[in-house]
């Protein structure tokens, strides 16, 4: 079983927000898996009642995969990711996070197996909870903020980071897949030296 939690708020609020890119891939990895499994239907529900997050379990690639939102705030993700990982009574190394990072250019993406929060206060959260910081991410840049840090990881992209924003996308559900089914190093290799 492999854990894939994308970071973000909930609310329409923050919906097409840069701080929102982790719910964004989530949700494009739920489409691509239900168009790919015609007869798929989730197991669990879109609902808050798992370990504070909307939880959807599949198979994928015939792997068994759990993809989630925490739905705790960005700055308390920890809680809801500790929560997961102990009910699912998982290894770090099968968890992959997925979150907006302010050091790397819009669009550009990069995966690997450990690591410091970067600053990145979600990531702090679930460091801090599962007292560990081995564990496999993905981290899609939206740019250095112009201006104030919290007003700029909450507006929205512009039209033409949108166009690089949706590249990045797709091939953040394309290294998904490979960590799933290849494990992290494969997906290091592949995908830290492709933009």
């Amino acid at each position: 079983m492999k854990l894939i939690v994308g970071l973000g708020n909930p609310g329409a609020r923050y919906e097409h927000t840069k701080h929102n890119i982790g719910f964004r891939v989530i949700d494009t990895i739920y489409d691509k898996i239900k168009s790919e499994n015609q007869n798929w239907q989730p197991t669990t529900k879109r609902a808050t009642s798992v370990c504070q997050s909307l939880v959807m379990q599949a198979a994928w690639k015939d792997l068994p995969v759990t993809l989630a939102k925490p739905m705790t705030y960005m700055n308390n993700s920890g809680v809801a990711v500790a929560a997961l990982v102990n009910r699912l009574d998982l290894l770090y190394t099968d968890v992959c996070i997925i979150y907006d990072d302010i050091h790397l250019d819009v669009g550009v993406i990069r995966i690997r197996q450990k690591g410091s929060d970067g600053g990145q206060k979600g990531m702090k959260s679930i460091i801090y909870h599962l007292d560990s910081n081995e564990f496999p991410r993905l981290r899609i840049g939206i740019g250095e903020p112009v201006g104030n840090l919290t007003d700029y990881v909450l507006s929205t992209f512009t039209e033409d980071e949108k166009v690089l924003i949706d590249q990045s996308v797709d091939r953040a559900v394309e290294a998904v897949e490979t960590f799933i089914t290849k494990g992290v190093l494969t997906t290091m290799n592949q995908f830290n030296s492709r933009q």
